[in-house]
């Protein structure tokens, strides 16, 4: 592979694996993230029936 192949894929699976630690990091991490979850029964569709 070249070295262009190379800074490509390492740049990439780089981001990505960056932007999966931070995704992880903010539900882990974030003290509100309790009071914003939901169950299906909290949730109203304004479904008329």
């Amino acid at each position: 592979m070249t070295l262009a192949g190379w800074v490509i894929m390492v740049l990439a699976c780089g981001g990505f694996t960056g932007l999966l630690l931070w995704c992880v990091r903010k539900v882990v991490v974030t003290p509100e993230a309790p009071e914003h979850l939901h169950s299906q029964i909290d949730i109203d569709t304004h479904d008329k029936e």
